[in-house]
């Protein structure tokens, strides 16, 4: 770890480092669990100029301030540092895991704005998220997520002009499929199984979120899409919140091309032929 940083750990804390062994997941940069002889336990997340880990701490205090999800507290945080308290984890996401899931996510999901999008742009994954506040879902998803990220994948050269202009032709067509929610709900933003901490059959903690205002059915699809949540958890939110006909059949695959568009910014490859897949899915 950086002198600099260690300096600025040691500051916020009151402690000297005892011992910093590195964590996985760093889509932005190193991760490190810093013990400190203070006896407790921190994580450092460790990027950069425009890293957007500064962003990463305003949104987790904001579901600190404003929602019932469990989120790491801040210590510090700007681009170069985000210091946050340590959550324990390492347990599997089994069925009550998914369940207690469900809960924290439905609760989450009832709380509502004027209209979607957000305050200020998020990241997802290290990249921009434009937020533009929006009073129709139907133009803020088509043209803020799936043709924002369509672009931003073409511009990077790893996605081809050919999906490119048939991702817009379906962009322009949602309305076919898709209706207007009736409230914006709030969303983690980026629901993948690394992201859900577990501890004995209970979720600990949410991290790396890429909050907006949406239709929550985008949630509930970007939790199927590695395998994170399943039936348990889906039987338990409906529940809460009972999920209208068509979602897996259709809506589901639609809603999954936006963190589809996120990986082919980000590493091209198979994720070109998912998108394809689901534009050869709807006609396109």
């Amino acid at each position: 770890m950086r002198p600099d940083i260690s300096d600025v750990i040691s500051r916020v804390t009151g402690s000297a480092q005892a011992k910093t062994s590195s964590l996985g997941g760093g889509c932005i940069g190193d991760v490190y669990k810093v013990r400190l002889k203070n006896g407790e336990t921190v994580v450092a997340k460790v990027g950069g100029a425009g890293s957007g880990l500064e962003l990463e701490g305003h949104m987790l205090q904001y579901l600190k301030e404003r929602s019932a999800l469990p989120v790491p507290d801040v210590l510090f945080g700007d681009d170069d540092l985000l210091l946050m308290t340590y959550v324990e984890s390492g347990g599997a996401l089994n069925a009550s895991a998914q369940q207690h899931a469900a809960d924290l996510l439905a609760a989450l999901h009832d709380i509502t704005a004027q209209s979607y999008g957000f305050q200020y742009d998020t990241v997802i994954g290290g990249l921009h998220q434009p937020n533009p506040e929006t009073p129709r879902w139907l133009d803020f998803f088509s043209e803020h997520r799936l043709v924002y990220m369509g672009r931003q994948a073409l511009d990077a050269g790893r996605l081809p002009g050919d999906v490119m202009a048939r991702l817009e032709k379906l962009a322009d067509s949602v309305g076919r499929w898709l209706e207007e929610p009736a409230q914006p709900s709030l969303v983690h933003g980026d629901m993948w199984g690394g992201n859900v901490l577990a501890a004995n059959g209970r979720i600990t903690g949410f991290i790396d979120p890429a909050i907006y205002f949406a239709d929550a059915e985008v949630e509930l699809a970007f939790s199927t899409l590695f395998g994170t949540c399943g039936d348990d958890f889906f039987s338990r939110y409906g529940e809460h919140r009972p999920i209208a006909p068509g979602f897996f059949e259709e809506r589901r695959d639609l809603y999954n091309l936006y963190p589809l568009l996120v990986h082919v910014r980000l590493f091209g490859g198979s994720y070109v032929g998912s998108v394809s897949g689901i534009l050869n899915k709807f006609g396109f």
